[in-house]
């Protein structure tokens, strides 16, 4: 008996997988500093978690339609109107159980096999083996050298060909930081709209934005780009409910409509309670978020001023997320405590096993030679783990 292709050729989440070798030595009595998992520190605020307490002691506690009670995707479109400029009905709106299984739904509405997904690098791991499953090929389009990590116009129609059928656009970005322009997003959607290409813009990140830099939505930007765009987001970064699991989608009827019948038949829909308490974050106080926003923006300062004092490593500022991920390719091809590291998982199998030190490598997200580090995490976890990655250097034998 042999598994399916798509079975055997799909790859544990990278993140996931480092953060599971970390939680296990930690379990072992190990003291590890951890930058691997995008999951803010901080606690779902309070009136979050009391809307879901009320939930259940109301009894809303049964299935929901597939697609999302009519109460959340109401909610959605309203922040999409106020937030984003953008005109969705409730019956274009589409609520998953996290904003990664939204965007598997839309690409298995999407991509038919042999059709190519356009992935501007660095990109988030999971798009890749996403497309894969839907029987399409990831073509990355290589910014990770580009100013800013972002992708230029010229650089997408150098990778169009016949077979592309849509693009990835996630700004903030992860796992770079990347923030697009108004006027950058503009020239790339006017490419994807002359090639007919469907555009996924990813926006999970949008509140964390830190500096000058401003959220833009490319379905905003005209009549054509929102025909050609399915807008995403979720409540778990902005609001600290990663393990609530709630992701939503916004686009044309007809791709939302085809979504919520996959959707019933491969998870039905998604927690009743957790759909309560996104409605309250949705249309409750907003205050925790620039409180999380500030509080992220210092992280930021902290581990780029460490990482960029390191020898060996460069590290630009990211304008968006909460990620950093440094050039670490003077650091590859040299030998630590009696260790080879030929390139950025060994360097990061270094980093755990030699100084307790939890990063994802680059390669995973298009970027080798650069390591992802998460600051989603305590200034104290900061200074500690970034002591941890100079005396790793000072290890350096050749």
């Amino acid at each position: 008996m042999r598994l399916s292709k798509v079975a055997a050729q799909s790859k544990p989440s990278a993140t996931l997988s480092l953060n599971a070798k970390a939680k296990a030595l930690h379990a072992e009595g190990v003291d590890v500093a951890m930058f691997t998992v995008g999951e803010p520190d901080f606690d779902t605020p309070e009136n979050i978690k009391q809307a879901a307490i009320l939930a259940i002691q109301s009894g809303r506690t049964k299935y929901t339609p597939a697609s999302g009670t009519l109460e959340l995707r109401r909610a959605v479109s309203a922040k999409l109107a106020r937030d984003n400029g953008l005109t969705y009905a409730p019956e274009q709106v589409i609520v998953s159980n996290g904003t990664k299984q939204a965007l598997y739904m839309i690409m298995l509405c999407l991509l038919d096999e042999g059709d190519e997904l356009l992935l501007p690098a660095p990109y988030w791991v999971s798009y890749a083996d996403m497309a894969a499953a839907c029987g399409a090929r990831p073509v990355p389009v290589d910014a990770v050298d580009a100013p800013g990590f972002k992708v230029t116009p010229e650089m997408l129609v150098s990778a169009v060909t016949k077979r592309s059928k849509a693009l990835v656009l996630n700004s903030p970005n992860n796992p770079s930081g990347a923030v697009y322009s108004e006027e950058e997003l503009r020239a790339i959607v006017e490419v994807a709209i002359e090639r007919d290409l469907w555009i996924l813009s990813d926006e999970v990140y949008e509140k964390l934005i830190y500096d000058d830099a401003r959220h833009s939505s490319p379905a905003s930007f005209s009549r054509e780009a929102y025909e050609h765009t399915i807008t995403f987001n979720g409540v778990s970064k902005t609001y600290a409910m990663t393990g609530w699991r709630i992701g939503y989608a916004a686009g044309p009827r007809d791709v939302i409509d085809a979504a919520g019948r996959l959707q019933s038949n491969l998870t039905s829909g998604p927690n009743s309670i957790a759909q309560y308490a996104a409605v309250e974050a949705l249309t409750g106080p907003q205050d925790s978020v620039e409180d999380t926003r500030q509080a992220f923006a210092e992280r930021r300062d902290a581990i780029v001023s460490a990482l960029s004092a390191l020898p060996g490593v460069r590290c630009s500022k990211p304008l968006g997320a909460f990620y950093a991920l440094p050039d670490c390719r003077d650091l590859i091809g040299h030998s630590y405590a009696g260790r080879k590291v030929t390139d950025s998982t060994d360097l990061c199998q270094a980093l755990l096993e030699e100084v307790h030190l939890a990063a994802v490598p680059g390669a995973p997200f298009g970027a080798e030679g650069h390591v992802r580090f998460s600051y989603a995490t305590g200034t104290e976890e900061i200074e500690k783990g970034m002591e941890r990655f100079g005396r790793f250097l000072q290890m350096r034998e050749d």
